[in-house]
């Protein structure tokens, strides 16, 4: 199930998906939040996997230069929304450890948080992107340890160089990457899946970089 702001972006994807629940949100609103659970309990009966995208990067200048109100919104996009979708997740991710306990499953459920390297190393002119993106990894790592004893694993997945409009990986050369190319969406969603799999039943509380070796982020 995939939710968006854009209802277009979700006719599309329907199109091409057939199968794919999707839901209109807005992930930093706690109201819609809850509509949103409350339609993964309708079309997915339960979940056993939440991850927490949502967030551009931006505001694109400097520190002087960023309002009060850009600084706040990015703290909302980037770093609140997934506060307010794991803490509406979580009775339900329980539930889902339960029942997997009686199936013998190994992996669990799970929670993946989408972060950044540019929050390890900076990048100029990227201070709130890169301030409450590295939040996350704080998050995810106390959510490890806290929903650790429960059975429920917890992740950071962080893109290092990603194309896109305005992106830093735009201004960035391919030599800032090891394997000289940029990552793409299809290396976070392989690692995303990898990462929610049985075979990643002892991985938690890490941060999986992707990006070809890279220091930056979309």
């Amino acid at each position: 199930m995939v939710c968006d702001l854009d209802a277009n972006t979700l006719i599309g994807l329907a199109a091409d998906c057939p199968g794919l629940a999707t839901a209109l949100a807005d992930v930093t609103d706690e109201a819609d939040v809850a509509r949103l659970f409350k339609s993964v309990d309708q079309c997915l009966g339960g979940l056993d996997v939440l991850v927490n995208t949502a967030g551009v990067a931006g505001p694109p200048c400097g520190v002087g230069a960023i309002t009060l109100a850009e600084w706040n919104r990015a703290l909302v996009l980037k770093l609140t929304s997934q506060f307010l979708c794991v803490r509406e997740a979580l009775p339900r991710l329980r539930m889902a450890q339960q029942l997997q306990r009686s199936r013998r499953a190994h992996g669990g459920p799970c929670i993946l948080n989408l972060s950044t390297a540019t929050g390890q190393h900076g990048a100029p002119g990227w201070a709130a992107h890169a301030a409450f993106k590295w939040a996350v990894v704080g998050f995810t790592k106390t959510l490890a340890v806290e929903l650790g004893p429960e059975g429920i694993r917890v992740n950071a997945i962080l893109p290092a160089s990603l194309p896109g409009a305005g992106s830093i990986a735009d201004r960035s050369p391919l030599s800032s990457s090891t394997l000289r190319r940029q990552a793409d969406p299809v290396d976070l969603a392989r690692t995303a899946v990898f990462a929610a799999s049985d075979r990643a039943a002892g991985i938690t509380g890490q941060s999986l970089l992707v990006g070809g070796g890279g220091r930056m982020l979309a």
